[in-house]
């Protein structure tokens, strides 16, 4: 019997079509071109329906409602299809992708994320043979996770990041191996798989929840970020140099910001700007003050993990010491144990 797949249209370049603005999301345009794709009605392709999102969404636009929109989507299918390819725009499909890993609990079934960098609409588009490819790995069975596809590429959702904007490798997962390659036959790499889980499936909206990013850079003034850290505020991802560190000459702003932040139940957890290596509090003294105050080791996480991480953990439990304890974790892949 065929495998059946469910395909979520969430917006994107992939179903783009020119405007007088420029590139904008379309309904029936790109869905007359997704049917007239012969290969995807090949014998060894897999059945496949489209669920429409309404409003079709430019990535740039999308957030906690949507990611919401787009796990509830799925939870409420997920024993009427073997597993889903969502098609999402690039700016921010990292994120989605990371955000639905955690949202999605004991996922036993694929979930691909996939798009493309030209319309497909339009010559020399990519969109093609990424939906023909993700739908071929949606069917597999050799995957149980969420993963972004794109340009032969099988990448674990929430360790991939952005890479470029204007080539079709368009994703990279820097601290983390590939997936899966499709060449001429589609190389599963068993090593880095993740196995189906045994226990019930869950799905976890996520709550609305003020969380924010700062991004570390030279001579910048802690000061002007003391209002933001009220304790309204639930979390922070703080992307620092190197392996975990911060200005000697701004600690004595920065430190007891983030040690009141601390105090009032706002999470920091610090992420590096390097696109490879890890965070290792403590390891020069540039960042042994963060460990002191309360700061959490995101260690090799993705910006995008960890906000997504931060988001999940908070609608789960307002537990402090839980969601610290819990974001050092490995929970869905997200970190290298």
């Amino acid at each position: 019997m065929k495998k059946r797949i469910c395909i979520l249209y969430t917006g994107g370049t992939i179903g783009m079509v020119p405007s007088e603005k420029g590139y904008v999301p379309s309904s029936g345009v790109f869905l007359d071109l997704l049917r007239a794709i012969p290969d995807l009605y090949w014998a060894d392709m897999p059945a496949w329906d489209v669920v429409e999102f309404e409003p079709l969404l430019d990535s740039s636009d999308i957030t906690v409602r949507e990611w919401n929109q787009i796990g509830s989507a799925i939870a409420e299918r997920y024993e009427d299809y073997d597993g889903f390819v969502v098609l999402h725009g690039t700016d921010t499909m990292a994120y989605s992708a990371s955000a639905i890993s955690f949202m999605l609990e004991n996922l036993s079934k694929p979930v691909i994320f996939t798009g493309s960098q030209i319309p497909l609409g339009q010559i020399r588009s990519d969109g093609r043979d990424n939906i023909i490819s993700s739908l071929l790995i949606a069917a597999s069975g050799q995957v149980h996770e969420v993963c972004i596809y794109f340009n032969g590429v099988l990448l674990r959702g929430n360790r991939s990041t952005k890479r470029s904007s204007d080539q079709f490798e368009a994703f990279e997962s820097p601290n983390d191996a590939p997936l899966a390659h499709a060449g001429i036959q589609i190389e599963y790499k068993k090593r880095v798989l993740r196995p189906a889980s045994e226990e019930a499936f869950r799905f976890q909206p996520f709550k609305e929840l003020p969380i924010g990013v700062i991004k570390i850079f030279p001579g910048i003034q802690f000061d002007y970020f003391a209002s933001l850290m009220t304790d309204k505020l639930k979390g922070v991802v703080l992307e620092t140099f190197g392996a975990g560190n911060i200005p000697g000459s701004a600690q004595n702003a920065l430190l007891p910001i983030i040690e009141r932040a601390y105090q009032n139940g706002t999470i920091i957890t610090v992420c590096s700007q390097c696109s490879q290596g890890a965070v290792s509090l403590g390891t020069y003294a540039a960042s042994s003050a963060l460990r002191r105050v309360g700061a959490v080791n995101g260690r090799d996480m993705t910006t995008e993990a960890a906000l997504a991480k931060s988001y999940y953990l908070m609608s789960v439990s307002d537990d402090m010491a839980f969601v610290k304890s819990q974001m050092q974790k490995n929970l869905r892949g997200e970190l290298t144990e």
